[in-house]
């Protein structure tokens, strides 16, 4: 009883997306149900993406306004990143987690931003050079935007596979091994369909799967990171124990036993009433993050209230439980 109050509550047709995937994922309907495309069909018109999609300019980006080139050479720079966390960069991640592609002519244009002004060979700054954070990120937002054929996604692919560390593992920094942090080569994987993965990159998802079940998707250092524990959303680039069960249940590793400390952890996280709360909004920085970031320049974004049961974590919780079982 308690589960399919929660799975009712996840039907509710305020967030369309949730229930989509909860038709499809948690329930096992088919693309072609009636419900499931009545439900995908009102993703852009309704709750967390047409609230996101009314915020974005004529010329398909979100803020700031669009740079003057050659001029303004620092806005063709930090165009589509900056403001972290509601410049188009983060913008389109949430709207590629929301089942949105380029079916929608909004999204068309989102994309046509990112293959001019970050993905054109000749230009002074591209996207296929740069840290396996961005690499990954911006890989995964095309391929679910529907892009994963075009050639420049495909270099981003490749760029992936040549970042990877000796040890299995990926870096956003400098580094000559990996970090659980790194995480988002192993997510651009997840989004591209298995029948487009090469055999360098299911070699490649083999030893990132290795890398993280054998830290147990939070053994690193000599002590625990407590914002690793706390689930999050957007993660934009950041880990948790949730992205880490997430990549390794959707890259089929559910059945492996050394999920499941972490899977004890995802249980004991749920509420009395079936939930998953939302836990905190990034920036979520603790101590030992390594890593410096001038708060005044970010703007925390976020669809629920945290501290309070959410909906899209719920919905991710009952994904990796349910691939766990069916593994």
């Amino acid at each position: 009883m308690k589960d399919q109050r929660v799975i009712n509550w996840l039907l509710e047709e305020d967030q369309p997306s949730v229930r989509y995937y909860t038709l499809v994922d948690i329930l096992g309907r088919k693309e072609n149900d009636p419900d499931v495309r009545a439900a995908y069909s009102r993703i852009p018109r309704k709750g967390w993406a047409k609230d996101i999609l009314a915020l974005q300019k004529p010329g398909g980006y979100w803020e700031p306004r669009e740079p003057a080139w050659p001029k303004d050479v620092v806005g063709w720079l930090d165009f589509l990143y900056r403001p972290k966390y509601v410049s188009t960069n983060w913008r389109a991640l949430v709207l590629s987690d929301l089942g949105l592609t380029s079916k929608e002519r909004r999204i068309r244009k989102v994309a046509d931003l990112f293959f001019n002004y970050k993905l054109r060979l000749g230009s002074m700054v591209n996207f296929f050079n740069d840290e396996v954070c961005i690499v990954g990120n911006t890989a995964r937002i095309l391929t679910r935007f529907g892009y994963a054929d075009d050639h420049r996604v495909r270099k981003l692919y490749d760029r992936l596979l040549e970042d990877q560390k000796e040890d299995g593992g990926w870096h956003c920094f400098e580094s000559d091994h990996g970090t659980l942090d790194g995480w988002e080569a192993l997510a651009a994987y997840a989004a591209l369909p298995k029948q487009k993965r090469t055999r360098k990159i299911e070699r490649s998802i083999s030893r990132g799967a290795e890398f993280y079940l054998e830290r147990k998707l939070f053994e690193e250092g000599n002590r625990k990171y407590p914002p690793w524990f706390r689930f999050h959303y957007p993660v934009h680039y950041y880990y948790d124990i949730l992205i880490g069960l997430d990549l390794m249940t959707q890259l089929g590793y559910g059945d492996d036993k050394r999920l499941k400390p972490a899977l004890k952890i995802l249980n004991d996280k749920r509420q009395s009433n079936g939930t998953w709360s939302l836990d905190k909004i990034h920036p979520d920085l603790g101590p030992g993050a390594n890593y410096g970031l001038d708060v005044r320049k970010v703007k925390p974004f976020a669809l629920e209230k945290p501290g309070k049961p959410s909906k899209w974590i719920t919905l991710t919780a009952l994904r990796i439980l349910k691939r766990v079982e069916s593994g």
